[in-house]
């Protein structure tokens, strides 16, 4: 039995909004596996899949309580972390670490806690190193993130000026041809 359009494109978009993944969500959606990129590509542009799949993901945002505004405060915690909130300075002036004190948002920029250790075995001839590494989130790309969202980092070239340009165009035109183009 085969399917409408209509079903099809609903499958498609409930599939797609899974992982983003196109191919895949056409083959779920009963498109050929040998066309399935194709197909995909095709779905994602038609007006009506568009539509469902902006209905499906407004659903799950608001199931999900998302919102801008908890997106953006998010990726703040992240660009303005520090890694002085995590450690402290003991009596010999050396950077310690020392997670007993950081909140729940600081420890949302943490990335990575290894610890390693090196040397001997401790016997007195070569000294056992415990070493610990913290690694924040990437401040670099998060206050790209927060700069874009504020407008501060433009991606497109704007160009002003241009008000009246075919107008010009045409006069110089005439004056230069005796004719004016429409």
């Amino acid at each position: 039995m085969k399917r409408s359009p209509n079903k099809r494109y609903e499958v498609f978009a409930r599939n797609y909004v899974i992982d983003l993944n196109a191919s895949r969500a056409a083959i779920a959606a009963g498109y050929s596996e040998g066309r399935a990129a194709a197909t995909g590509s095709e779905l994602v542009s038609n007006r009506k899949v568009q539509r469902i799949i902006q209905e499906l993901q407004t659903q799950r945002a608001s199931k999900l309580e998302l919102r801008a505004e908890k997106v953006l405060e998010e990726i703040a915690r992240l660009a303005f972390s520090n890694m002085q909130d995590y450690t402290r300075v003991d009596a010999d002036g050396k950077a310690v670490l020392d997670l007993s004190v950081i909140t729940r948002d600081q420890f949302a920029a943490v990335q990575e806690i290894r610890e390693d250790t090196t040397g001997g075995t401790g016997d007195g001839e070569r000294k056992v190193v415990l070493r610990t590494t913290l690694k924040l989130s990437d401040k670099t790309k998060n206050l790209e993130l927060l700069c874009r969202h504020l407008g501060l980092l433009q991606d497109n070239l704007k160009v002003t000026g241009l008000e009246g340009l075919a107008d010009r165009l045409n006069d110089i035109r005439t004056r230069k041809h005796g004719t004016q183009s429409t």
